[in-house]
């Protein structure tokens, strides 16, 4: 299984790269369940991002890590 570290919103998952096998180190792609699922221009999910955080969204999806954690660096 070929495996990526994908950062967001100071968050670092590892998921799998086996859906966007053309994916290379600092491609921006959509993960969905610890899948990357495609690549995304860099514009594209710059926009995208500002968008989410703009809506509050990001606070909600970020405020708590699904592993247990609060959502920031320190767990």
């Amino acid at each position: 299984m070929r495996q990526g570290r994908v950062q967001f919103g100071g968050i670092v998952r590892v998921v799998s790269l086996d859906f966007v096998p053309e994916a290379v180190v600092d491609d921006y792609v959509m993960v969905h369940v610890g899948f990357a699922i495609s690549r995304v221009a860099a514009d594209e999910a710059e926009r995208t991002y500002k968008l989410l955080e703009e809506m509050g969204a990001l606070q909600e999806e970020l405020a708590t890590d699904p592993e247990g954690g609060t959502g920031d660096s320190t767990g």
